[in-house]
């Protein structure tokens, strides 16, 4: 575990270090959350053996032990200058994360250099407001983007999505991934939908082919 300062307060990142890696996958949290959100969890355990180092990262404000996250510009400045850790291996690196933390890879990643963007619960829009898109941010990413999204995800659900950004489907999850105890599909099994699409994605993503 590393501390690392940022003008916002210092964060911290997590490693799963990959025995050989080829890539770091980089993941933020949301704003209700931390890195033991069960997708984050799911990931870090699921990609190292795979050859994918994955560095968790929490925010200067979930570190300091605060309830709510700062505005949007003050977690990207936060990204920004803890990059360099991220980078510091001198591997490539996929910027990433769930909800807000999805939204700060998606602005930040081109200025970056990040090689892709892995987008977790992307928040479209406000529930009920579907017309407070953000849909700008993922168009905008400027590098390849996965997009896994819940079925019934009240943030966005994966009908609403733009032609392009059209995101992997967990059946029955809702923002956190949740599914219902009376769905034909298990909570491992969804955490396993998630884990299997991210490494097909990694495996193909043009920058990181072999």
């Amino acid at each position: 575990m590393d501390t690392v300062s940022t003008p916002a307060g210092d964060a911290r990142v997590t490693w799963h270090r990959a025995r050989r890696a080829r890539a770091v996958v980089a993941l933020g949290h949301g704003a209700g959350g931390g890195i033991e959100a069960r997708d984050l969890r799911a990931l870090a355990a699921a990609l190292p053996p795979r050859g994918w180092t994955v560095a968790l990262v929490e925010q200067p404000w979930r570190v300091a032990g605060k309830k709510v996250a700062p505005a949007p510009k003050a977690l990207d400045t936060a990204w920004t200058a803890l990059w360099p850790a991220l980078a510091e291996p001198g591997l490539p690196v996929v910027a990433g994360g769930r909800s807000a933390g999805a939204r700060v890879a998606c602005r930040t990643a081109e200025a970056l250099g990040a090689v892709g963007v892995l987008a977790l619960s992307f928040p479209l829009h406000p529930p009920g407001k579907p017309e407070k898109s953000r849909a700008d941010e993922l168009t905008g990413a400027g590098v390849p983007v996965l997009v896994l999204q819940g079925g019934r995800d009240p943030f966005g659900r994966p009908e609403e999505f733009p032609e392009g950004y059209e995101p992997v489907e967990v059946p029955y999850g809702d923002h956190g991934f949740a599914v219902p105890k009376s769905a034909d599909l298990t909570q491992e099994g969804a955490l396993s939908v998630i884990t299997d699409a991210v490494l097909g994605w990694l495996e193909e993503l043009p920058p990181l082919r072999e």
